[in-house]
Order: C-alpha cells, then structure tokens, then sequence
C-alpha cells in the first residue's frame, strides 16, 4: 500500500475546519474539489472536512492514472478507503456528488467500520433506462453518443455537457465554470471516468446500505430526476429522501444555502 505521503499527493488531499465530526467530501464526475468551495466556508465553520480529487481531476497526479482501475467504480472507492487507512479516520460522515455518493457506498461496504453516515447529493446507482420500472435518465444509445462526442470534438462535449448538468437556467458564470472544468481533465481519463460512471449499474447494491443516509434530490435534473431519489429511498434501509425545490445536478453549487442547511440539520439529529 502506499504511503500517507503518496496518497496524500496522488488525491490532492486536503483538511480545513476542526470540528468534532468528519465530513468527507467527494466530488463528481468532470469536477474536482474546488466544486465544493460554495459549501465549504458554512461547513468548515462547524466540521473537520478532508476535501480530495479523484485520480485525474484536478490536481491529482496524473501519473497515477490506471486505465485497468479507474475502469470500475470499485478503484476509485479503493482510493477513498485508502485515503481513510492514511488518515486514520472513522466515523466519516461520507457526502458524494452524483456518482461519488456511489463511490462512497462501495467503500462503507469494502470498511464499514471507517463510516458513520452518506449524504448523497443527487445520487444515481444507475444512469441508464432499464424499462418498465426504473427510469435513470438516459437510454444507452445517447449515452454512447455522448461518449462518441467526446473522441470528435472534446470541447463541444463539455459546451453542450454543462449547461445540462448544471441545469439551463443556471448563471453563465456558473455553466463556464463547470465546463472549464469538464476541459481541464485529460481526455482519456474523462472517457474512461465517463463510461465507469454512466454505464454503470450499482442498484442490487442499495438493500446491502449499512449506515443511514441522506439522499439530497433536485426538484429538476436532467441527470438524476426525483423519481431516482424515490427509487433509492424504498430500497436502502435507514434513508432519509428530501427533494428540494431546486433545478440542476449541481445543488452544492447553485443553492450552496440550501444544501448546508439540511446537511446541518441532518448531522445535528
């Protein structure tokens, strides 16, 4: 295993805050930790948060990038595991974006004993349509199109990628910010992330939860809409479901007010 300084380095780990309970917090994909700087000044105020950015994102160490690992979501819940081990944490209270509240829940399944709660900020165990009962967003033929676009024209990719994650009637400051974002990943490393993400199917694993969670779900999304939310709620045990009157996938950073409020709220029962 490497060493606390290696992994430190390879995820880009950082600690702000000094409160008596641990916020980790993971972002999606296309982002980094930087996403998460709306939220940060409220919950750094009453929380000890260990920020990271997975393998590729932000500034991570490239160099660490595996193909092979990062083609599941299994290696990337691997590096938070690793990240805890380093640190020596337990009892984290998990709070994944999009695809890392996925993430997180491999991971408290791989250790549990390191976790103590999720939040879930519009989570999806699957993007993908599987009719008649589950609608994830997406059928497989778009979703093979979106990743075509991205070996054809990267940068229109992410044009067209981030007004609908951030929801169209976000600020254009906003939308540039994530799709400067979306641009600065490696390409091959937001392909394979990609495919991990919205290929994936990860609902047999939501009866198996061992901790309780938040699920946080947007009025309106285009990625993940409240009837995925529901879905997750009847499914794992000792789930909380709140659908807040927002629009977009990235709440953390169009209603940073919002999403601290009833992360607080919850934290604080």
């Amino acid at each position: 295993m490497p060493t606390k300084e290696q992994i430190a380095a390879r995820n880009n780990v950082r600690i702000i805050g000094s409160g008596q309970k641990t916020l980790m917090l993971a972002h999606g994909f296309g982002c980094d930790q930087n996403m998460w700087h709306y939220l940060t000044p409220e919950l750094s105020a009453h929380y000890t948060l260990v920020l990271f950015d997975h393998v590729g994102s932000g500034k991570s160490q490239l160099s660490a990038f595996s193909p092979s690992r990062y083609a599941s979501l299994e290696g990337y819940a691997r590096d938070v595991v690793e990240i805890c081990q380093a640190l020596d944490l337990t009892d984290v209270h998990f709070v994944g974006h999009s695809v890392s509240g996925t993430i997180g829940l491999l991971a408290s399944l791989s250790e549990p004993g390191r976790f103590a709660s999720h939040i879930m900020v519009c989570p999806s165990p699957c993007f993908l349509n599987d009719p008649p009962d589950y609608h994830g967003g997406f059928k497989r033929a778009d979703l093979e199109e979106l990743v075509e676009l991205m070996d054809r024209n990267y940068i229109g990719w992410a044009s067209y990628l981030a007004p609908l994650v951030m929801g169209t009637h976000s600020s254009d400051a906003l939308i540039g910010e994530l799709a400067d974002s979306f641009c600065s990943t490696d390409p091959l490393v937001a392909k394979t992330f990609a495919q991990a993400t919205f290929f994936a199917d990860y609902r047999h694993l939501l009866p198996a939860a061992k901790h309780p969670a938040l699920l946080l779900q947007s009025g309106t999304d285009a990625l993940a809409d409240e009837n995925v939310g529901k879905y997750m709620h009847a499914r794992m045990p000792r789930s909380t479901l709140r659908i807040l009157p927002t629009e977009g996938h990235c709440i953390h950073m169009t209603h940073p007010d919002l999403v601290g409020k009833e992360i607080r709220a919850y934290l604080d029962q």
